[in-house]
């Protein structure tokens, strides 16, 4: 005998969709979907055209690889911030966090990941010869690196060292983070005092 259905189809697929999104379980993904179903249309229509207008209009900087909707993100035409100092990140979400902690003023550069053999991410697939030729072009005094301390982390950042010393002083930021720990989840303090108590790697 055929098991009666649940959802109807329509609700079943936006379930699913849903489901596909980081962090969203089965349960959470049905509250979202009966709200969305619950709302006005024209709420519903506005949320999916912010959905698709972002989509097709946020890339990334020509030139840090921070997210941008412009060629050249905001972050990188502000004149206001420190030309010669970069903080190098492994995702959008760090620039996000450490934005918050409104201490840091220099620019930034997002390398697209971490170094992961076992992902089959190698340094090729990150933005880091394009890292190498801006710290040698721009005459930079210093590179932060702000790369969350995991065991792909740690290969990141002692690879970035060997490779931008030549160039300028390279630092990273003190951890008051677990090992493990990311960025994203850091509160604003913590992550004030990690760029604080950076220090030079040998």
């Amino acid at each position: 005998m055929e098991e009666p259905a649940i959802y109807t189809p329509p609700l079943a697929r936006l379930i699913e969709q849903f489901q596909r999104l980081p962090g969203i379980g089965p349960k959470t993904a049905q509250r979202l979907a009966l709200y969305v179903i619950k709302r006005p249309e024209k709420d519903v229509e506005a949320f999916a055209q912010a959905l698709l207008n972002a989509k097709k209009q946020v890339g990334v900087c020509q030139k840090c690889f921070h997210l941008s909707a412009t060629s050249v993100c905001d972050i990188c035409r502000n004149p206001q911030r420190e030309p010669d100092v970069i903080c190098v990140v492994a995702d959008s979400r760090d620039v996000i966090a450490l934005e918050k902690t409104r201490e840091y003023r220099g620019k930034y550069h997002v390398l697209g990941g971490v170094i992961s053999p076992m992902d089959g991410i190698g340094p090729e697939q990150l933005t880091i010869q394009a890292l190498v030729q801006r710290v040698s072009a721009e005459k930079t005094k210093e590179v932060i690196l702000a790369i969350n301390p995991s065991v792909e982390g740690e290969t990141t950042t002692l690879y970035l060292a060997q490779l931008l010393r030549p160039f300028t002083k390279v630092t990273r930021i003190a951890f008051g983070l677990p090992m493990g720990g990311d960025l994203e989840y850091a509160d604003e303090v913590t992550l004030a005092r990690a760029l604080e108590g950076r220090r030079e790697l040998d």
